[in-house]
């Protein structure tokens, strides 16, 4: 069972379902499930988990409806705005939603970062533990002790983290606050997802310089808890070669290790049976 922990899908910005004048898309034309289920079905990758992109703004359908058309290869990590009240009534039935799986929030962009450092997330993160929604965060690398002292709070919320929390830079200067990252290893509610390391690296695929760091990854999070990823909509390689620089180009993980990473670790954390 082979599983990309990340893929954004979405529509056109048009006029009878315009986006926020937020942010561009990673590309244009928009990724649409079919092309995403073909490019998949080239490498063998049996699942993938969709996460609604920020430039649509706070919506779910495109993801969804993939999803429940598609429902034995993709789930959703959906999204709401945190800082409305009405958001405080969804937890309790959000996994009711066919294809629902979690939440994903982005905390990246210094404008976001508010939410986490004044408090006022604060409500989201008991009544996440209390329904059993897991959450997908990302955010810097420096405020990572925010999240070890959430999930010191809240054991039973399963938290991952995205793309290591990199957030800048490339080479050696995107892993400089790795350390933030592996002191969350010691709270067994945190996982972490590999998908940001085609896109710091300033070298070409398979991206060499990069296993000092996965190494020191593994032995902190261990298989179980790191998951393959693609984000393919921004990815500088092939979606195949984004695979293959675990199944194929890193001989230091053994074949256990390649099946948790590349898709059993995710389905387990997130509850998605595997038939």
């Amino acid at each position: 069972m082979i599983v990309d922990a990340q893929v954004h899908i979405w529509a056109a910005n048009r006029k009878d379902r315009p986006w926020p004048d937020r942010h561009k898309a990673h590309r244009d034309p928009p990724i649409e499930a079919e092309e995403l289920l073909n490019t998949m079905q080239h490498s063998g990758v049996d699942r993938a988990i969709l996460v609604p992109p920020s430039w649509e703004g706070e919506r779910n359908d495109v993801c969804l409806a993939a999803a429940q058309k598609y429902p034995d290869r993709f789930a959703v990590m959906g999204r709401f705005d945190p800082t409305l009240p009405a958001s405080r009534e969804l937890i309790k039935d959000w996994k009711e939603q066919p294809g629902m799986l979690g939440l994903r929030f982005t905390f990246h962009r210094p404008f976001l970062q508010p939410l986490l450092t004044e408090g006022i997330v604060d409500w989201l993160w008991p009544q996440a533990e209390k329904a059993q929604v897991p959450i997908m965060i990302y955010l810097p690398q420096a405020l990572m002790p925010l999240i070890d002292r959430i999930a010191e709070r809240h054991p039973g919320l399963n938290l991952i983290m995205d793309h290591l929390g990199m957030t800048q830079g490339k080479g050696a200067e995107a892993f400089a606050g790795l350390q933030h990252l592996l002191d969350l290893a010691k709270r067994p509610n945190i996982a972490i997802k590999l998908s940001s390391i085609p896109m710091v690296m300033d070298e070409p695929w398979p991206y060499p310089s990069a296993i000092p760091y996965l190494k020191r990854v593994y032995e902190a999070f261990g298989p179980k808890r790191m998951f393959w990823a693609t984000d393919w909509s921004r990815l500088p390689c092939s979606y195949h070669q984004s695979l293959t620089q675990y199944s194929e180009q890193s001989p230091w993980l053994s074949p256990s290790d390649k099946d948790w990473i590349l898709g059993r670790g995710i389905c387990q954390w997130l509850d998605w049976p595997i038939q």
